[in-house]
């Protein structure tokens, strides 16, 4: 049986979807400490939505593997589509800090898969950098995917099952590669418009402070709010910076690129979140951030699932990849 055509051009940007959810179904369950009545209820409900789609998604990228290795290897090897196979194991470390057991031997082992998965993609983008090979188009936020998020998530995962020490260990080198990456991405970023066909993927310039900000938070639950509130501050400037250019990118057709706002959102929700109940703030003002980012990730897949009603979610993501 001939495998549909749209298979060999299945994107892998696709598992943003399942990296959003599985984050924002974690800022709601930090918000039981509220004890709101329905913060348990909606992170299960995100959780088991963001698992399910996650696990459609793998099975449709197995069967690609299958049958256009090829496709595979020429994905790997281009430095923006080989950064979003990141995503793939970000998810799964995902499903392990929300469901995890700490001391399961199946969990570790399913975890250093996955952290073995995120460090080759990771290597691979670092190599690039380091010896100048990366394309002037290519100096995008989309490469802080592997080596930066990768490594924060893998940390927070690494801490649940019971490794703060390697967690640690996994947090210095993710900062060491947000700073490797943060001086060529911000100058390319400063030097003007990136191309129609990657502005959806701006929101990933907010990932490093907001996504370090809640991995701090976690391998040391005992640091008081003033501490994290540096962390939150850090997230500001980017927050501006995106913001400014909302011109040029709000303009651009909705696709899945969008979605890059969704973990650096949730992340920075999370983060809030813990300062308000360390700091003892208002839990209003946790109420009105995760609101907002609710609100922006449920927008998303309204969206998202438009396309997919229409017909259009394959087309509109064959003419992005084309673009590229």
């Amino acid at each position: 049986m001939t495998p549909p055509i749209w298979l060999a051009r299945f994107p892998v940007g696709l598992f943003a979807i399942p990296v959003g959810l599985l984050a924002l179904a974690g800022a709601w369950r930090r918000a039981q400490a509220f004890d709101w009545p329905l913060a348990s209820t909606i992170s299960l409900v995100l959780a088991w939505t963001g698992l399910l789609i996650l696990l459609l998604l793998l099975a449709i990228y197995l069967v690609k593997c299958v049958c256009h290795p090829g496709v595979i290897v020429d994905e790997f090897t281009h430095p923006l589509t080989g950064s979003l196979m990141a995503l793939m194991p970000l998810a799964c470390m995902l499903v392990v800090v929300y469901f995890g057991a700490a001391g399961s031997p199946v969990w570790l082992y399913f975890l250093l898969f996955f952290l073995f998965l995120q460090g080759v993609v990771a290597i691979r983008i670092v190599s690039i950098i380091t010896v100048g090979a990366l394309p002037l188009a290519a100096v995008t936020p989309v490469l802080y995917v592997p080596p930066v998020a990768g490594g924060y998530v893998g940390a927070m995962a690494l801490h649940h099952l019971g490794y703060p020490g390697w967690a640690a260990l996994l947090l210095g080198m993710a900062l060491a590669s947000w700073a490797l990456l943060e001086v060529r991405i911000l100058n390319r970023l400063f030097e003007g418009a990136m191309p129609e066909s990657l502005r959806p993927t701006i929101g990933l310039e907010l990932a490093p402070p907001t996504v370090g900000t809640l991995t701090v938070s976690t391998l040391w639950p005992q640091l008081p709010a003033e501490l994290l509130v540096i962390g939150v501050g850090l997230a500001v400037a980017p927050l501006v910076a995106v913001l400014a250019r909302y011109a040029w990118w709000s303009r651009v057709p909705f696709s899945i690129g969008f979605w890059s706002f969704s973990f650096p959102l949730a992340a920075l929700a999370g983060g809030v979140i813990e300062v308000v109940y360390r700091g003892a703030w208002p839990p209003a003002v946790a109420a009105l951030i995760l609101s907002l980012v609710s609100a922006v990730i449920a927008f998303l897949l309204v969206r998202t699932l438009l396309l997919l009603i229409r017909g259009k979610l394959i087309s509109t993501l064959l003419a992005q990849t084309a673009a590229r």
